[in-house]
């Protein structure tokens, strides 16, 4: 007789959500993915984050400010994500943000490398939108 493997629990390994927060994707980056407004710029930039290890360019565009929005995105298929720290995040304004966070990725084989980036955000009409950043 085989042992049954206990059901999933939100935030468990196999259902968790890219971004870091502990939770199941369902429960955390997938609402922001289907439409629901981001409610902080740093849920924004977390959920851009699930969704660039998910090569979700729809979602990446869509929250990308207009005026600094590309007009396509192109994914690294060697590019692993490997996780997600947010630093510091600060209000600058009623309707502006700047997130500093590092996202690490493997690129092949090679070794893990880090993306730093303090990243400005601003919302308008009830919703948040990455406009640029800065990398170091």
């Amino acid at each position: 007789m085989t042992a049954r493997r206990p059901p999933l629990r939100a935030g468990s390994m196999k259902d968790s959500c890219p971004c870091g927060s502990n939770l199941g994707y369902a429960a955390c980056c997938a609402r922001w993915h289907a439409g629901e407004p981001a409610p902080t710029a740093e849920a924004l930039m977390r959920s851009r984050y699930a969704a660039f290890t998910r090569r979700d360019e729809a979602y990446l565009l869509t929250t990308w400010h207009r005026d600094t929005r590309p007009a396509a995105i192109e994914f690294d298929a060697q590019r692993k994500w490997l996780g997600l720290r947010v630093v510091a995040g600060r209000d600058t304004g009623p309707d502006a943000a700047v997130v500093e966070f590092v996202a690490r990725y493997r690129i092949g084989g090679g070794s893990a490398a880090r993306h730093h980036e303090v990243s400005n955000f601003v919302r308008e009409g009830g919703r948040w939108f990455y406009v640029d950043g800065s990398v170091s």
